[in-house]
């Protein structure tokens, strides 16, 4: 039961990281949320497009884990998650190890002690 709270909160956290990739990337929202300039995010629109496509299927995966509840889809897009975080950590922003690396190592923590 825990886990899948966990997880719900992910999801929105991805849900929303979507919705700005996909519709705000170059607008003010998606601007601040992500520490970009005008210039750099009107020319990489099509890319956080892309991205937040990405996103989205990660989003799929979890609802899927949840509806099904299939322990092997929720351990396999936290693990994404958990890797994708720490590697954007790595290469982007400290930020992100919190937004998304962090929640996604708490789902694994919960999932393996059975909450």
């Amino acid at each position: 039961m825990v886990a899948n709270v966990v997880i719900a909160v992910i999801v929105a956290i991805h849900v929303y990281i979507v919705f700005i990739e996909m519709t705000q990337w170059n607008k003010p929202m998606g601007i601040r949320a992500f520490g970009l300039d005008k210039d750099f995010a009107d020319k990489t629109t099509v890319l956080a497009a892309n991205q937040g496509l990405y996103n989205g299927f990660i989003v799929a995966g979890f609802v899927y884990g949840l509806w099904a509840a299939s322990i092997e889809f929720k351990v396999f897009f936290l693990a994404c998650v958990l890797v994708a975080g720490l590697f954007g950590a790595a290469t982007s922003s400290r930020k992100i190890l919190f937004v998304q690396a962090l929640p996604a190592a708490l789902g694994l923590i919960v999932l393996w002690l059975g909450w």
